[in-house]
Formats: structure tokens, C-alpha cells, sequence
């Protein structure tokens, strides 16, 4: 039976018609990532961090916090961030984005995992990966980084003592403390094998007075001993000596400090 086109039937196609490309054009908008709203940002950033696709998060994550830099998703987006550029191995990008949080919400519950970000950002950075694989110490590098490292990680232990992150950070600190304290008797071993003896024992001293707990004081006391002897300064080589005898009286070194003080 052949259809009977009316007045009423085009007027129906028209609306269904006008319908379906309605509904297309708010299904492209949708999935136009240049009008994501803010909660799909962060969703679609979230996803990315899980996967460990941190490129991809770091983008979404930016462009949330530069087109919605207010409110609840811009703040975590913020941490989120600074974590994402941590993972990606760029740790001046996440110490920036950590300050950035810390500057901008400084009473926010999570403020503390922010500084403690910012000392891995720092500590990673100085555990280079060829020279674990070679097993050699990273001690003998450009401490700056070290010293930056437990800056942040002293931060979390000061100012927020019961964090979740502060046993953590003490641990770290005692690391990087014998870390600072080997850079600084390889400097003064240096000193000592140019000839540089007061350079060594000045090294040397820095070891034993900043660095007092750590493993390498022994060591530094020894090397004050034989250099004050070099030099002739009886007085202070028989006192680094007596300190370390006090202290190690079971050493095997000890012998033969007691015939270097003898010599002078």
C-alpha cells in the first residue's frame, strides 16, 4: 500500500530528525576533550596515573588546574600532579608543583605528604641507576642534592611529627646523613693524599662534629690523627687520638694511630 505523505508526518520527521542531530551534537561535545568539565579531567587524569600512563595524567592534570583553578578537583589535581612528575622521573617539575600546593593550601590534610614528595623527588634524584647497578657510592657525588633531600625530610619530621610519612622521612635522613658524612671523608681523604693536610683534617673535623652518629666518624678521627701528626701539632693529634680510643677501644687501627702520635 503505497504511504500517504501528510502535513503531520513531515512534521514529525523534522522533529525526530532535529532530535537525532541534537543528540549527536551533545554526544560529540562529550566526548570533546576541550569540554570535559572538571570532574572528567580529573576522572580521565586518574585513570592515566593508575595505568601509570604519567604523561598522559601530567597533560589532563594541567589542563584542569589552568582551565578550573578552583575548587576541590584543582586542589588534589595539584598533589596529583606533583606525584605523576615524581613517577616520571622529572623532580624539579614535581618540587615546583609540591611548593605550588604547599603555597597555595598550607592547612589542607594532605599538606604533609607534599614535603615529604618533595625530599623523594630529592633523594631519588641522587641514586643514580647506573651507579647502583655499578655498586658505586653515590657519596662521592655533588651532595647538593643530599643536602636539599634532608632539608625536606627534616621538614616532615618538624613540622608534622605524626604524619604517616615521619618514621619514614627519620629513616631516610639517618641514610642521608652517613651519606653527607662519607661525601665528606672522601673530600678529606682527597685532601690528605694531595698533601692538602690542614684542608684534611678541617674535612675530617666537619665529619666528626655535624656528623657525630654516623658510621664514618671512626674513620674521620683517624684521618684527624694523621694529619695533625704530618703537621707537627702534637696537642691536637694526641686529642683526636684519646677521643678515639675512648670511643673504638677495640679497633684494630688503634695500634697503629698510638705509633703515628709517637712519631711526632
Amino acid at each position: 500500500m503505497k504511504q500517504i505523505v501528510t502535513i503531520k508526518n513531515i512534521r514529525l520527521w523534522a522533529i525526530t530528525g532535529i532530535s537525532i542531530f541534537m543528540l549527536g551534537c551533545s554526544t560529540m561535545d562529550v566526548q570533546d576533550p576541550e569540554n570535559w568539565s572538571a570532574a572528567k579531567l580529573y576522572e580521565e587524569a586518574k585513570s592515566s596515573l593508575d595505568r601509570e600512563d604519567y604523561q598522559f595524567a601530567i597533560e589532563d592534570y594541567e589542563t584542569l588546574i589552568s582551565r578550573y583553578p578552583f575548587g576541590e578537583y584543582a586542589q588534589q589535581a595539584q598533589l596529583d600532579v606533583a606525584y605523576a612528575y615524581y613517577q616520571y622521573n622529572e623532580p624539579e617539575s614535581a618540587i615546583s608543583s609540591a611548593n605550588y600546593f604547599i603555597k597555595s593550601y598550607p592547612r589542607h590534610k594532605n599538606v604533609d605528604y607534599a614535603y615529604y614528595l618533595k625530599g623523594l623527588a630529592r633523594f631519588d634524584q641522587g641514586m643514580d641507576s647506573i651507579d647502583q647497578a655499578l655498586s658505586l657510592d653515590t657519596a662521592e657525588r655533588d651532595p647538593r642534592s643530599t643536602d636539599e633531600a634532608l632539608r625536606y625530610f627534616s621538614d616532615v619530621v618538624t613540622n608534622f611529627p605524626t604524619s604517616i610519612y615521619a618514621q619514614d622521612a627519620v629513616q631516610r635522613i639517618i641514610y642521608l646523613k652517613n651519606k653527607r658524612a662519607r661525601h665528606e671523608l672522601y673530600v678529606a681523604d682527597y685532601y690528605m693524599r694531595r698533601g692538602a693536610y690542614v684542608a684534611a683534617a678541617n674535612r675530617a673535623k666537619e665529619v666528626v662534629t655535624k656528623y657525630h652518629r654516623t658510621t664514618s666518624v671512626p674513620d674521620a678521627l683517624a684521618l684527624m690523627v694523621r694529619a695533625y701528626a704530618v703537621l707537627g701539632i702534637k696537642e691536637l693529634a694526641d686529642e683526636a687520638f684519646q677521643v678515639f680510643k675512648l670511643n673504638y677501644p677495640e679497633s684494630p687501627e688503634l695500634s697503629m694511630l698510638a705509633e703515628t702520635l709517637g712519631e711526632i
